[in-house]
């Protein structure tokens, strides 16, 4: 593709090393542009790299001279970043072919560098870390503390105390609560023998970690591990049924399956166990810049798995009004095989 234009931060970090959320961004052939206004084009020029900085008040008619100074005859867009009034005005008096292409950047990034691959395990390793100082806060303060203070204590947790972006805002439920697979934080308070499912991810060098895990509340013992006991039977016996189901997918997900394949790896253990119904989203997605990218890992989803994919592996089953269970992790696909960053 020698010709395209970019509005997506990320999908234009990924081009040149920098962003902001003032942008245009074109490439043609040989050479980038990359237009913004008077409030980012020092930090523009001294982190863009492989592009020319244009300093704007007004970034479409600079883009509009550009293009008709350039007389390609074709550009591509992604139209999931264009409003419609954007649309309009870019090509408004110019005799070029705008070609949609959705997600054409998000395409271009589905195979991780090997740099790209360590940035992901850093992020996971920092992610990984904040877990453990939340966990260590649940133990000394964390009875009778409300849901939606203890979402603000993982904000704090997972950042380091704002040294690290986050991901995305933290999913941290109670109980009932946790039957909602993007629950929002209430007043429930915490108490001995609850279950608590906490979501969250942070980024390094903008690359993202995602990582769910569900835990009995034991104020003596509490952790994130893996292994739980859980005093309800019921909430046991499905913690270890969505255990099971992300076992089997990330020890048998293989280079050259459809992606379809290995989500039917987790819902095809959950279905046999009878609960197919509750179990209510898509095995996973592909996380780098974008929290979630390509590929999809969905029942529809006909992409063949290859080496350096990354994506999460995070089935779930949620019993409305009782209490939900998520298990995730973030995978790399190496050497034909699922490895967790």
């Amino acid at each position: 593709m020698r010709n395209y234009l970019l509005l997506n931060e990320n999908a234009i970090y990924y081009e040149c090393g920098f962003s902001c959320d003032n942008v245009i961004f074109i490439k043609l052939e040989k050479d980038s542009f990359f237009i913004t206004d008077a409030r980012y084009t020092i930090e523009a020029k001294e982190y863009a790299k492989n592009c020319q900085v244009i300093e704007s008040s007004d970034l479409v008619k600079d883009a509009q001279k550009i293009l008709k100074k350039s007389k390609i005859k074709k550009i591509v867009f992604d139209p999931n970043d264009f409003t419609h009034s954007l649309h309009q005005k870019l090509t408004n008096g110019l005799k070029i072919e705008f070609i949609q292409r959705e997600n054409f950047s998000k395409l271009k990034r589905i195979i991780k560098t090997d740099e790209e691959i360590e940035f992901l395990k850093k992020a996971s390793m920092i992610g990984k870390k904040g877990f453990k100082e939340l966990a260590k806060y649940i133990r000394k303060n964390g009875f009778n503390q409300k849901e939606n203070f203890l979402h603000f204590k993982a904000i704090e947790k997972m950042s380091q105390t704002g040294k690290y972006d986050l991901s995305f805002d933290p999913i941290v439920a109670i109980n009932k609560n946790a039957a909602k697979p993007h629950a929002l934080p209430t007043k429930k308070k915490l108490k001995l023998h609850d279950l608590l499912l906490v979501d969250a991810g942070v980024k390094y060098k903008r690359y993202c970690s995602d990582r769910t895990c569900t835990a009995h509340v034991d104020f003596e013992t509490f952790n994130f591990k893996r292994e739980q006991k859980f005093k309800n039977k019921k909430e046991q016996k499905i913690y270890d049924l969505v255990y099971k189901a992300q076992l089997n997918a990330i020890s048998k997900a293989r280079v050259g399956m459809k992606a379809s394949e290995v989500d039917k790896l987790t819902r095809d253990v959950i279905e046999k166990a009878g609960y197919g119904k509750y179990f209510v989203h898509s095995t996973g997605h592909g996380v780098g810049l974008d929290i979630h990218e390509f590929p999809n890992i969905n029942s529809k989803s006909d992409v063949i798995i290859e080496d350096n994919m990354v994506f999460t592996i995070e089935p779930g089953i949620y019993l409305p009004n009782k209490f939900g269970v998520r298990i995730e992790d973030t995978v790399v696909m190496k050497n034909g095989k699922a490895v967790i960053l």
